[in-house]
């Protein structure tokens, strides 16, 4: 089968090892669903997705996209910003998967930003069981934010290394301000 290098099957890839059947993952920021999707098909019927999401318009993609691939009863979805995660999810998760920027297609005026991303992925780290996985895909550049880039990975940089591996990838010979995929594997 012929690989894909397009940054989210690329992060799907990666992120399949950490998910088993009956897990609990979520994904922060719904969009289009397709992180959702993918999440409720790996964790099986006996799973739980939980998908956030500020924008009405991104949750019905998502619960149309899920209802047409028969998944929507795998997947709890929440009107909500992700820095409210903790609020809705009282069990550890296996994976955490993020896309920081904007909905594709949508307002770019709406967008995440660094504040409210870094409290969530603080909170995510706590969620996440031993050996669990965070996955965060950063967009930047022009109207998307190299300030909540920035921020987001001074405080990846800061983690315990005892406790934390963060892997910051590169897609280091495309111009115009590629996508960052990273991985953040909780030790212990």
């Amino acid at each position: 089968m012929k690989k894909s290098y397009q940054i989210t099957e690329f992060c799907h890839d990666f992120l399949q090892d950490y998910i088993m059947e009956n897990d609990c993952c979520v994904d922060a920021t719904a969009g289009n669903g397709n992180d959702t999707e993918f999440l409720c098909r790996m964790t099986g019927p006996g799973g739980r997705v939980y998908a956030f999401d500020i924008q009405r318009e991104a949750l019905e993609h998502t619960r149309n996209r899920l209802k047409d691939a028969g998944l929507l009863d795998r997947a709890v979805l929440i009107e909500d910003g992700h820095e409210h995660m903790a609020e809705h999810v009282k069990e550890s998760v296996s994976v955490i998967v993020f896309n920081f920027g904007y909905l594709p297609g949508g307002d770019h005026r709406i967008a995440t930003k660094a504040e409210t991303s870094i409290a969530a992925v603080g909170q995510g780290l706590d969620l996440l069981k031993p050996g669990g996985i965070m996955n965060l895909c950063i967009y930047s550049g022009g109207d998307t934010g190299y300030e909540e880039r920035d921020a987001l990975l001074r405080f990846l940089r800061g983690l315990d290394p005892g406790e934390w591996l963060v892997i910051v990838s590169s897609y280091y010979n495309r111009n115009h301000d590629p996508p960052l995929p990273v991985f953040v594997i909780r030790l212990k």
